[in-house]
């Protein structure tokens, strides 16, 4: 399976919503809504974990990547991800990088790579 690396830098095939959904998982659907319920203080359901990963044209999202600004800003600026952009590292997404270490190790890397 190909690495598909998510315009913020998340891979999504670490993801759990993207491995239900690609495994078709009800399983794995109900363990990831309980973990992100608990996780993030919402009220996920099973039926809510169906991603196919944010570069998916397909529209078939998790709710999150429908309103995520991060990946509407991308998208806008036709990105691969946030390192081919030349804003990088914008304020918006050095926020969300403090939360999430690795996507901004993977993204640095991707950006010496250019």
């Amino acid at each position: 399976m190909d690495e598909m690396i998510a315009i913020c830098g998340i891979t999504c095939h670490e993801c759990g919503a993207f491995l239900a959904t690609k495994a078709n998982d009800d399983e794995k659907r109900a363990e990831v809504a309980q973990l992100w319920s608990k996780k993030y203080k919402a009220d996920i359901k099973p039926e809510d974990i169906n991603c196919e990963g944010c570069l998916s044209e397909s529209g078939n999202l998790f709710s999150h990547p429908k309103v995520c600004e991060i990946r509407k800003c991308g998208r806008e600026q036709g990105v691969v991800n946030c390192a081919h952009c030349s804003d990088y590292v914008c304020e918006k997404l050095e926020k969300f990088l403090e939360m999430v270490p690795d996507a901004k190790t993977r993204l640095d890397e991707i950006k010496a790579k250019l």
